[in-house]
């Protein structure tokens, strides 16, 4: 059963959280130039993995390397207030997501 429950967890952080964050930013949607393409969603993806496994093992402090990371990898760009806000209410919305998923598996689990 705990099986069951840890993939279906990460099925829907994977899935229904890449679908829940664009949905969310569409309206917001600009189109900022440079990149790979797609790697956002890759991001957004590895971040909600990372969310949930921490989540998952009580280990909510480790959350603060994700912001870490991705603040030290987009730090030029930040200096742009509109892109700054998109980021911000994109990894938000991202952690969010997850972390709601990691908290609803481990009442499951208990």
């Amino acid at each position: 059963m705990d099986l069951l429950i840890y993939t279906i967890s990460y099925f829907a952080t994977i899935i229904f959280g890449h679908l829940f964050v664009r949905l969310l930013l569409h309206r917001h949607r600009r189109d900022f130039r440079g990149g790979l393409k797609g790697a956002g969603t890759i991001i957004g993806i590895l971040e909600r993995i990372f969310v949930l496994t921490f989540v998952l093992l009580g280990e909510y402090t480790a959350l603060v390397l994700i912001f870490t990371a991705k603040s030290i990898a987009r730090f030029e760009e930040l200096k742009d207030r509109e892109f700054a806000e998109y980021y911000l209410i994109g990894t938000l919305l991202s952690i969010l997501f997850a972390m709601l998923i990691g908290i609803l598996a481990s009442q499951y689990l208990k």
